[in-house]
């Protein structure tokens, strides 16, 4: 039986998306839920699996070539016993693809077996099958292992050259050389939507910034006081400062509407909840995972939530709805020990909460020069529906809740 291999169903949000990796060739056998394809949008990247065991029959999308929702990938040879035929059999006229994949295999001398993509890769770099360390089942020489072959042979060549090395964030140059070396790459998905995304936040929307600090003192005595019965409670979850944050956010949005609402043409839409938005970093950029109703979290809620959805974020796990909606949204520049900076809107979002890192400096407390961990805090609005003053003010109030824990706690 023929399986077809589709593509997921794209969101409303997402019009298309690009395959990034295949990790099957044709020819290949399979087992159920084994990763075949990454599909990447501007989102998220997802994951088509094999509904069934088999041999994929044959790939009709190539690496890099753009689909729309529910395209049509591959297909699939379903059967638990499914596998490459070998040149022992007997040829079937009705089956023309298996007995070209069995020709295929049995043209290596060294007689590994192999799917023909591997064979075409083997011959175009005139390498033998018996050069490689195979990794499939079996012994089967599979195209990754030929892609990491050709990558160590390509290092041991710079190496020898003594030239520098780049990578798609910048150039590290290894050693001395006159050499002028560039490297062009193609944007992914990704980092194209999130700069089409900075710049409509800034050019269109009227974003200013205000700032205020904010004294850890309270709060890092607290998390001392705490931390080790507060993980003990909550079955290993950390005491950290988003928790404290984000319901000190929440709090602040529920007396200050406008900064938890949005702007939709002419209108305005005031948000009764508060779904927050948490900036998480991975390599390919900046992604804002969704609280839901955090305003219900309480802070062992929130700091685990936060925890899982960074892991899924760096795993390449998040989904679309994970990723979708936001009332407002809460960066923390300080853990990569930014000392202060102005965050850019989530529109269509009117607030972005910036925190930043904590550094010991003098303060004035009742009249004498005192040595505090003070934060810098910075709130992004725009200001075509929120003014000066109500930033102003919804700053201040994180302020004061953060610098006396008790009071987010008690709701005061």
């Amino acid at each position: 039986m023929t399986i077809e291999i589709k593509a997921p169903t794209f969101p409303e949000s997402v019009a298309d998306g690009v395959v990034s990796a295949w990790h099957k060739a044709a020819g290949e056998s399979v087992a159920r839920d084994e990763l075949l394809v990454e599909i990447e949008t501007d989102k998220v990247v997802m994951e088509v699996v094999a509904p069934a065991p088999g041999v994929i029959d044959a790939i009709l999308i190539g690496e890099g070539e753009t689909i729309l929702s529910e395209a049509l990938l591959a297909t699939l040879v379903e059967g638990e016993a499914a596998v490459v035929p070998q040149a022992s059999a007997a040829p079937d006229s009705d089956s023309p693809a298996p007995v070209a994949i069995a020709a295929a295999e049995t043209a290596a001398s060294d007689s590994v077996p192999m799917g023909p993509a591997v064979r075409t890769l083997l011959d175009e770099h005139g390498l033998e099958a018996t050069q490689i360390a195979a990794s499939g089942k079996g012994g089967r020489l599979l195209k990754e292992d030929v892609l990491a072959h050709l990558a160590g042979l390509a290092g041991a060549e710079e190496k020898t050259r003594a030239v520098p090395v780049a990578d798609a964030e910048g150039l590290e140059v290894t050693g001395p050389t006159s050499e002028r070396i560039e490297k062009r790459v193609p944007m992914t998905r990704m980092r194209a939507r999130i700069a089409e995304r900075l710049l409509v936040a800034t050019q269109q929307t009227a974003m200013l910034t205000t700032f205020n600090e904010v004294n850890m003192a309270p709060l890092l005595k607290l998390r001392r006081q705490y931390r080790d019965q507060f993980e003990a409670a909550h079955n290993g979850t950390r005491l950290g400062f988003m928790g404290f944050f984000v319901r000190a956010a929440c709090e602040a949005l529920k007396r200050f509407p406008a900064v938890n609402a949005s702007i939709d043409g002419n209108d305005v839409v005031y948000h009764g909840y508060q779904d927050i938005g948490v900036a998480v970093s991975v390599d390919e950029g900046l992604v804002v995972p969704i609280l839901r109703d955090a305003d219900f979290m309480s802070i062992a809620d929130i700091e685990a939530a936060v925890y899982d959805l960074g892991v899924k974020a760096r795993d390449k796990k998040l989904t679309i709805e994970e990723m979708t909606g936001g009332t407002f949204t809460v960066s923390n520049g300080g853990v990569f020990g930014s000392l202060l900076s102005t965050p850019i809107l989530n529109p269509p979002q009117t607030g972005i909460l910036g925190m930043h890192t904590i550094q010991e400096r003098p303060i004035a407390m009742e009249g004498e020069v005192v040595i505090q961990p003070m934060m810098y805090l910075a709130l992004s609005y725009d200001h075509r529906l929120v003014d000066g003053k109500t930033a102003v003010q919804f700053l201040v109030a994180i302020k004061g809740l953060i610098e006396d824990p008790a009071r987010i706690l008690l709701q005061l």
